[in-house]
This record gives structure tokens, sequence and C-alpha cells, in this order.
């Protein structure tokens, strides 16, 4: 009986979840449904081709994320007390990667993405699977996001 209710009460802890963690753990549990890598490589291309249009006019340098060996391009803008971005890349991965960034991060409070690790990383093993050379890409972008949530911040 203790243990029933002791389920019950870690699975309703949901409710203390900011909208980060919510979107890392509903990312988290769509790739369970995959039995292999091969099957996850590709949803993380199909969700890159969904990817919104980027402005052409902002694929500037001044936009460019450094350390990806891919090109990507990333905008922030906080309106409302929330953070939203868009994101290119010109590689598939990186889209997809791209895409599950912006789930996770965009049109969320700058305080919640600072408060909250990247664990969806780990949980995914994605640092077992990418290349070292997507990895840091990862890592660049996961670090441009936290730095515009920063500034945002500091900004308030």
């Amino acid at each position: 009986m203790a243990r029933q209710v002791l389920a019950g009460a870690a699975a309703d802890d949901s409710h203390l979840m900011n909208e980060v963690q919510k979107a890392q753990e509903e990312l988290i549990e769509e790739f369970r449904f995959f039995d292999d890598w091969m099957d996850r490589y590709q949803y993380i291309i199909d969700l890159g081709r969904r990817l919104p249009e980027f402005p052409e006019a902002e694929k500037t340098d001044a936009n460019k994320i450094q350390g990806c060996q891919s090109q990507v391009w990333f905008l922030a803008d906080l309106k409302d007390g929330r953070l939203h971005f868009q994101a290119v890349s010109d590689a598939a991965i990186v889209s997809g990667l791209i895409a599950m960034l912006l789930r996770i991060y965009s049109d969320r409070r700058p305080e919640d993405i600072l408060a909250t690790p990247a664990d969806f990383v780990t949980a995914l093993n994605l640092e077992q699977h990418l290349s070292p050379t997507r990895s840091n890409g990862l890592a660049s972008m996961l670090k441009a996001i936290h730095e515009f949530a920063a500034e945002a911040v500091q900004a308030a």
C-alpha cells in the first residue's frame, strides 16, 4: 500500500516542474518509443524538416553560433517575459537538434531556462550517439540559449 501511495505522489510531481522541465520530459518520453538509434536519427532529421522559415536577412555573422561545424544562425527575442528563439542550420541532424532545443526552450521564461539543467542530453544519450563535432555544436547552442536567458534576466 505504501508503495502505491509513493508512486502516486511521484507521478503527481509534474505540477512542481517548470515549463522547461516538462518539455524535456515530453521529449524524453517520445524517444522511448524508438527501439534503435537509426530510428532516433530519422526522427531527429524529421523534426528538423519541420523548422519554421528563418529570415534570409538574419543569416549574418552576428547571428551565427560559433563552435558549430555546420552553419547555425540563432535569434532570440524577449517578449512578455518570455524568450522566443528562431534558428536554422545547413545540416539535417543539426536542424533536428535545433528543433529539439526550440521545443524545450522557446517561449519560456528566462529564469526557468537558467534554473533547469539540460537533462535531456544525458537521458537521450545524445553525447554517445552524436559525433564529437555535433556534440560540440549542441553544447555551443545550449550555451548561447543560456547566455540569451542570462542577458534577459539582467535586463529585467
